[in-house]
């Protein structure tokens, strides 16, 4: 396909799009550099907070982020948006994963916070789900360096929450938050029914990109999104192109308007060359 004369703006899921359990292939970062050469933006969109996304995450170069699952956006290293739990429900969410025994971190742009046993928690229950290449060690590194224990954690502010080992399955915790607060399947892959990720009501991907493409003044006609889990069902709706990954949520392969390998196959590499990113 011929490279469009129209710029476009691309924006990018991390865990199961970009990278595989932390590691981003060679070639999706020269499809990257690659695409920005040729007059595109690049922007990451995760569920990620800041404070994880690594060096090697970040090695490629981008125009921008939509973090903290639409609640925290930057381009050009202005922050547009940082949105945070109102404290009430923020006690809420804390009163809640306490109840069920779960190990949560609360997620903020600057760091993550949690319990004085989430360290240990977050060791046993993560395992080899995520890497760091930073560090050239298994397990959750990146995770556990951006790790605070506050003396009190109810006095945190944060954006979102991830959640592990639970002792109720995520349908029971979500009614449990109630109104105002939205529960997703982790976006980590194999943690099964006991893991979650919360985040305001109404705050999701689009939103954020929404925020890129209001500072911009760019249409969304321009996007071009990248997914595979359900934090990404609204991202791609939105776009003009959607893209979901190989092996990605039904919902999302039903929408989408193109479907990539993964990361594993450095999927993104050739759906770059097929879009005229590239």
């Amino acid at each position: 396909m011929a490279p469009r004369a129209r710029p476009r703006i691309v924006f990018l899921d991390i865990d199961g799009t970009y990278a595989d359990r932390g590691v981003v292939p060679p070639g999706h970062v020269r499809a990257v550099a690659a695409a920005r050469a040729a007059g595109n933006r690049v922007l990451l969109c995760t569920g990620r907070p800041r404070s994880m996304l690594t060096r090697h995450i970040l090695a490629a170069g981008f125009d921008g982020m939509v973090a903290s699952a639409g609640g925290y956006v930057e381009v050009g290293g202005e922050v547009l948006r940082d949105q945070r739990f109102p404290r009430d429900l923020a006690e809420r969410v804390i009163t809640v994963l306490d109840a069920h025994d779960a190990a949560y971190v609360l997620e903020a742009p600057e760091a993550l916070y949690g319990r004085p046993d989430v360290r240990r928690r977050l060791g046993e229950l993560l395992g080899g789900h995520l890497r760091d290449p930073d560090t050239a060690a298994d397990g959750q590194s990146a995770l556990l360096e951006a790790l605070r224990v506050p003396a009190r954690l109810e006095e945190c502010s944060f954006a979102k929450v991830t959640y592990v080992g639970a002792a109720s399955p995520w349908r029971v915790v979500a009614d449990a938050l109630g109104e105002g607060l939205d529960l997703l399947p982790s976006s980590i892959t194999g943690l099964g029914e006991t893991a979650g990720e919360i985040q305001l009501a109404g705050v999701h991907k689009a939103l954020g990109i929404q925020t890129v493409l209001d500072h911009l003044g760019a249409d969304r006609e321009d996007v071009v999104a990248f997914g595979d889990g359900p934090n990404d069902l609204e991202m791609l709706e939105y776009a003009g192109t959607s893209v979901a990954i190989a092996g990605a949520d039904p919902r999302l392969l039903a929408l989408a308007d193109h479907v990539a390998a993964g990361p594993a196959a450095e999927g993104l590499a050739s759906a770059f060359a097929e879009l005229g990113l590239v």
